[in-house]
């Protein structure tokens, strides 16, 4: 079966600054991918490629086999790719639902319908005591899930999920990954960029590092976390033996 997702020698610079050099990877259907490295190292500007808020400057990016670059992000969604982002902004005056309503207009154009799919999905996050309740009112992990909510009515095929758990407590982030597990169970494959390595090392089934734009390593998460390189250019050894998935 060939990839959902193929990116091959994609680069983007800004000015100076070589932001993604030549980076080529691929993900299978089901599968979850995280992409890791430190600050700067170019993740969040792959993000932005793949979902069409920027063009690549050279390279490929086919989705479910058809080329996408050169397309808008809302074409992009339609075509079953949705992203997330680390700076959750909900529409803080509408209730939970018309929120996750937004996301759901992508593909269901009729109001009744757009409704029960958000009803739906809003269900699976967690977030069904809410859904009446302005989403200015959610504690940052309710925002996080609402986040997702957005993200999964769009009836994304592969979410790009960016550090949806920045900011959060020990306690929240197990919820999370639990949340983002039964996702993935549903047959939505993922893409993840998170900082926290233990829930990367839970959650991805391979493991991509970016440092200064380019890719150092990819492979099963444990080998990846042994990597000297990696453990040079971002991990530490604190994080060497952090339980993988």
């Amino acid at each position: 079966m060939p990839p959902l997702l193929e990116v091959t020698g994609i680069s983007r610079r800004f000015g100076g600054l070589q932001a993604v050099r030549d980076l080529s990877l691929s993900m299978a259907r089901d599968e979850v991918l995280g992409l890791i490295g430190p600050n700067g190292a170019g993740k969040t500007t792959v993000f932005n490629m793949l979902s069409g808020f920027l063009a690549p400057d050279t390279g490929e990016i086919r989705f479910d086999g058809r080329p996408i670059v050169g397309l808008k992000p809302h074409a992009i969604c339609r075509l079953g790719l949705c992203r997330t982002f680390q700076i959750v902004r909900p529409f803080p005056h509408l209730s939970v639902l018309d929120n996750v309503r937004v996301g759901a207009l992508a593909r269901r154009p009729h109001m009744a319908d757009a409704r029960s799919r958000a009803r739906e999905v809003i269900e699976q996050v967690g977030l069904g005591d809410k859904v009446e309740q302005p989403a200015g009112g959610l504690t940052l992990a309710d925002r996080k899930r609402l986040e997702l909510a957005r993200a999964l009515a769009t009836e994304a095929t592969l979410l790009l999920l960016d550090e949806v758990m920045a900011g959060l407590n020990p306690t929240e982030i197990e919820a999370i990954v639990a949340l983002i597990k039964r996702i993935n169970a549903f047959g939505v494959s993922i893409l993840l960029i998170e900082h926290n390595m233990r829930a990367v090392m839970s959650l991805s089934h391979r493991i991509v590092v970016l440092n200064f734009g380019e890719k150092i390593v990819e492979g099963k998460p444990a080998a990846v976390a042994n990597h000297p390189r990696v453990i040079e250019a971002y991990l530490g050894e604190e994080y060497v033996h952090a339980p993988s998935r």
